[in-house]
């Protein structure tokens, strides 16, 4: 009896085809990963306080909508906005939070104790601009704070704060006053007597 051989089957060339190769015609996207080969989620493309570049879109009744360096977007709350915004502007911005739903919060102060400095700046140049005299205290209504400096009332008391540490204003009743700054006067040679050389003092 005569034994046939086994038949071999030649894969297809479908199968044999890497599917792992792109396929011409085709635009893959691969999403980045990180050191341990995750994918890394849009969560992770921004960070809290970083700076971008922000075009307002649309108003809503919790604020305002942007765009975020033209690829993602965010809102500004109402309650967060101290100056006015118009459909179709740009303007800086800050990350303010990222949310779980990978939606994101924004606001045009930095976040966090690093806005002390530009905020303190901006009531330093309006002192000077008034003479070295503003009338308005950590008790003045947020209007009035929001009005003169486009802040809120608690960024406003955290920048006084930081002033009155480096002693550079003076908290009064009634407003806050640029300290000024003592200025040393130049010693008069004339009324200092002059001293003798070496050679004089040793003679005598």
């Amino acid at each position: 009896m005569t034994l046939k051989s086994p038949r071999i089957l030649e894969p297809s060339i479908d199968s044999r085809r890497d599917r792992s190769a792109p396929i011409a015609g085709v635009i893959q996207r691969v999403r980045p990963e990180n050191k341990k080969g995750r994918a890394i989620s849009a969560k992770n493309d921004f960070l809290k306080g970083q700076k971008v570049a922000l075009r307002i879109s649309s108003q809503t009744e919790m604020g305002f909508l942007a765009d975020i360096n033209g690829t993602h977007k965010g809102i500004l709350y109402k309650n967060e906005v101290f100056q006015p915004l118009k459909i179709g502007q740009e303007i800086d911005g800050f990350i303010k939070k990222v949310r779980d739903d990978k939606k994101i919060d924004l606001c045009l102060q930095r976040p966090g104790y690093k806005s002390v400095d530009a905020v303190s700046r901006k009531i330093m140049d309006e002192l000077q601009q008034q003479g070295g005299f503003i009338r308005v205290t950590d008790e003045s209504r947020p209007r009035l704070i929001a009005d003169l400096f486009g802040i809120s009332k608690k960024s406003f008391k955290k920048a006084i704060g930081n002033l009155y540490k480096k002693r550079l204003i003076t908290l009064e009743e009634n407003g806050v006053r640029l300290r000024e700054k003592k200025v040393k006067r130049p010693v008069n040679s004339s009324n200092v007597p002059a001293r003798r050389p070496a050679a004089a003092r040793l003679r005598s």
